[in-house]
């Protein structure tokens, strides 16, 4: 699994939320669990 720059990730256990800021390999972990990848957040339309 590829972690990219930009994408946050939240664990269920605690709440604790990563964002990640280099790209590497592997999985981020938390609570000996793996983190979940969060969907992007949706921004407000300029219209």
């Amino acid at each position: 699994m590829v972690n990219d720059l930009g994408h946050r990730y939240r664990c269920d256990e605690c709440g604790t939320v990563v964002l990640c800021i280099r790209r590497g390999e592997g999985e981020i972990h938390c609570c000996a669990r793996r983190m979940e990848l969060l969907a992007p957040r949706e921004l407000p339309s300029a219209d």
